[in-house]
């Protein structure tokens, strides 16, 4: 199933129109119409945002081995909701060079990749902005995550998955629910004891 004939059918599948779908994206009308015309594909930030307002995955999106009926997910971002099995994806962003094993990144969808200028050594991170599916993923990467015991401090990596936000070190899961005063003064001293300090623990919600 093409790209094209998803845009369409999650399209109709919310009630939406050319018009109401191309505010949601920003983009013109005639953007979208070439779109479900197979004319011209999205940009990657129409992409990103077409997948967070119908809740679906980029796999999903662009693989056209992939139909919408394979979609083990519930959508209710219209009018009609397109019914299915709900499945929860992680999302955040993973320094590269915080894993020991680089396989961890076969289990990720990764949108955007850049390069951050440490300051120091290594001159710079290569940081993976990604989402995952897998189920246990919080597991998986708890087994890779590094330590640096030269400097007293260990790596994390922080995502989160609906309203729940991770903090996970190397065999240890931290989680909280966002809005949750107490959750989170709880994870943030778990943090403290790993070494964290509080100008690292401003993760995004």
């Amino acid at each position: 199933m093409k790209l094209s004939e998803k845009i369409i059918e999650l399209r109709k599948a919310n009630g939406m129109t050319q018009e109401e779908l191309a505010s949601k994206c920003n983009v013109s009308r005639q953007s979208i119409s070439k779109w479900e015309a197979d004319i011209a594909l999205p940009e990657t930030e129409k992409l990103l945002i077409l997948g967070e307002l119908f809740h679906v995955s980029m796999d999903v999106l662009l693989k056209d081995e992939l139909t919408l009926s394979e979609v083990k997910e519930v959508h209710n971002c219209g009018n009609n909701a397109i019914q299915g099995k709900k499945q929860e994806v992680y999302e955040g962003v993973l320094i590269k060079e915080s894993v020991t094993d680089d396989t961890i990144i076969d289990l990720l969808n990764v949108h955007k990749i850049e390069l951050w200028n440490t300051g120091g050594k290594p001159k710079y991170w290569t940081v993976l902005f990604f989402t995952s599916d897998k189920k246990d993923f919080p597991e998986q990467i708890a087994k890779v995550m590094g330590t640096d015991p030269e400097n007293g401090g260990n790596w994390f990596v922080d995502f989160k998955a609906g309203n729940v936000k991770y903090i996970v070190f190397r065999d240890k899961i931290l989680k909280y629910q966002i809005g949750n005063q107490s959750e989170k003064d709880y994870v943030c001293a778990e943090c403290r004891k790993m070494g964290i300090s509080d100008g690292e623990m401003n993760w995004s919600e």
